[in-house]
């Protein structure tokens, strides 16, 4: 039997059999992709966390909690 012939013969159950697999292979690649994304996006995350500490670090330590008003700072002409 050549290709067209044997592809005529599959039975339903067969073409859809195909069809799963080829869906499963799709969804595998899929998966991938999606797994790269995440792992990336979490080292992004994980980067900004430590520049976020290195920023509160650095805040002057008199009084951290509360944030600074530009209301309350002198303009620099003056």
């Amino acid at each position: 039997m050549n290709d067209a012939q044997h592809s005529s013969a599959e039975s339903p159950t067969e073409r859809r059999l195909t069809a799963l697999e080829i869906k499963a292979s799709f969804t595998d690649d899929l998966l991938e992709q999606l797994d790269a994304i995440i792992t990336r996006q979490q080292r992004e995350i994980d980067a900004l966390r430590r520049e976020l500490a290195a920023l509160r670090d650095s805040l002057p330590a008199d009084n951290p909690a509360t944030p600074r008003s530009l209301l309350d700072e002198r303009p620099p002409h003056y």
